[in-house]
């Protein structure tokens, strides 16, 4: 997975050993590079996370714009001159008082032997010797370069060995550095949900203050990594490129507790937002359509995060609804948010928005039904109905058991009539603010049975019809994943009657009828 806990490496080296410097200048090399080489799977948020650590460095680590410089699809000519470019002002920088951080940052395409940027290759050996030959105290390479996958994209090319960038030697006495991408033969994902890669998204979320366990404003090294290690397990423990397991290893001079982040509480440029506990939040920038800005789980204890000033769009995840709203921050605001400020929104509607984590919800309905008569004369079928709803992101499918009894009298006789129908209906819904309304067809099978009341008259008889139909359904949402339910239909029967005049022929007659549906049902 990602390794950007070097930069925790790097951050917690630098600050462990201030006090013996005067002054500390930090240069970063950030690159990104959807594109690679003839035979690459596009890759969609390898130039995204560049920018996303750009950010983090420069807003949290405390990077200064001018000594960093972000490439977004740039060849391999302009990385190498820019590398030169970067170590040329690390060493007019370099004093005797001075201690200097140096991070080159890649997130892309590669194979064992080079860099695959765009049609362009830089051979990592030269990478490697451009870090490796800086005047910085502190020099760093992190390669975010795996394979690809499908469903759940795995950064990458072709199958190939994996790449093995190490600096393993000391740096300027003060460290040993491992950097492994993840564990042994593991692969790092991108996650079209987070539009971002898991590592990223959960480190960078945690330094933004959902890893802060005890809330005292800091986020340090243990805690940065146990929230993205724990949160990156799971998630992709889902998919189906499988479970990554985050790794990193390094000897550091001096004991105690290593700090990453210190949140900004209070700070112009920065506000922060407090989320409530008991559940996952997601946090947009601008809108539901703009990109994950960070994320705290209902099992995260640090609930503060620090953005920068802004319109933020709010998403909460329940056991059977989410919780959506906006929120506007400006700088140096502290706010909590509340749940009563957002809106609820049924697991259905997010589903049939395609933006719900699971493909369908399901759930058992019930309720009164009535069927109007065949013929002039009878009374109308009075009954009740059970059924079982599955919907997806464009159709719903209801497999319905239902049952009624209705009947005539005249002068002569009487009789009830009885029916017990078995139907399926496809429907496709629309979703406004208070109802939801779907219009769809049906079709199904039922038997009819007719029992006379008057005796000696007339035996009983049992016949059996099919019939298609077509109606409006609208469904009102409730709390806890219930809903109520009406439904109007038109329906025609088909069913074999006798001939009047040949008693024993019989003929395909069709009987038009409404139905009326009234009833509850549960979604999971």
């Amino acid at each position: 997975m990602k390794s950007l806990w070097i930069f925790g490496v790097f951050l917690a080296t630098f600050l462990s050993t201030t006090f013996a410097w005067a002054r500390i200048e930090r240069f970063a090399v950030i690159i990104g590079n959807n594109a690679g080489a003839p035979g690459d799977v596009e890759l969609r948020y390898a130039e995204s996370d560049a920018t996303r650590v750009h950010d983090v460095l420069k807003d949290l680590g405390g990077f200064p714009p001018a000594n960093m410089v972000l490439l977004r699809g740039e060849g391999a000519d302009t990385v190498r001159a820019t590398l030169i470019a970067m170590n040329d002002r690390i060493r007019q920088a370099a004093a005797p008082d001075v201690q200097v951080i140096a991070v080159v940052y890649y997130s892309g395409h590669a194979d064992a032997t080079a860099l695959h940027l765009g049609r362009t290759t830089l051979d990592l050996p030269q990478l490697e010797q451009l870090v490796r030959g800086s005047a910085a105290s502190f020099r760093v390479l992190v390669l975010d370069a795996c394979r690809s996958g499908a469903l759940t994209r795995v950064k990458g090319g072709s199958p190939a060995a994996p790449v093995d960038i190490r600096i393993d030697g000391r740096l300027a006495g003060e460290g040993v550095v491992f950097l492994t991408a993840s564990s042994a033969n593991e692969d790092a994902q991108e996650s079209d949900a987070l539009k971002g890669s898991f590592f990223t998204h959960y480190f960078v979320s945690g330094l933004m203050g959902a890893a802060d366990d005890n809330g005292d404003g800091l986020v340090e090294l243990e805690e940065a990594y146990d929230h993205a290690y724990d949160n990156t397990l799971r998630a992709s423990s889902r998919t189906l490129a499988g479970t990554q397991h985050p790794t990193f290893r390094y000897e550091l001079r001096g004991q105690g507790k290593v700090l990453l982040t210190s949140l900004p509480a209070g700070a112009s440029g920065r506000a922060t937002l407090e989320l409530p506990a008991g559940r996952s939040y997601l946090l947009f920038g601008g809108s539901s359509a703009g990109p994950v800005v960070a994320e705290v789980s209902a099992r995260d204890v640090g609930r503060k995060i620090s953005v920068k000033p802004g319109t933020y769009f709010v998403r909460g995840r329940d056991k059977d609804y989410l919780l959506e709203g906006s929120i506007t921050l400006s700088a140096g605001q502290a706010a909590v948010l509340r749940d009563d400020t957002l809106t609820q929104v049924a697991y259905a509607r997010l589903v049939r928005k395609g933006q719900a984590r699971a493909g369908a919800v399901h759930g058992p309905q019930a309720g009164y039904r009535l069927r109007t008569s065949f013929w002039k004369g009878a009374s109308p079928c009075h009954g009740f109905f059970a059924g079982y709803a599955i919907e997806t992101e464009h159709l719903s499918v209801t497999p319905r058991l239902g049952a009624c009894r209705g009947g005539f009298a005249n002068d002569v006789l009487s009789a009830d009539t009885d029916e017990l129908d078995l139907s399926v209906r496809l429907a496709h819904a629309w979703d406004f603010p208070v109802v939801s309304l779907d219009l769809g067809i049906s079709a199904g099978a039922a038997i009819l049975n007719e029992s006379f009341v008057t005796r000696g008259v007339a035996p009983a008889r049992t016949s059996f019809a099919g019939h298609v139909g077509a109606g409006l359904d609208a469904t009102v949402d409730l709390p806890a994943g219930f809903y109520l339910l009406g439904e109007v239909a038109a329906e025609t029967y088909f069913f074999r009657q006798q001939d009047a005049a040949h008693p024993r022929e019989s003929d395909i007659a069709a009987a038009f009828a409404m139905r009326l549906l009234g009833g509850a049902g549960k979604r999971f």
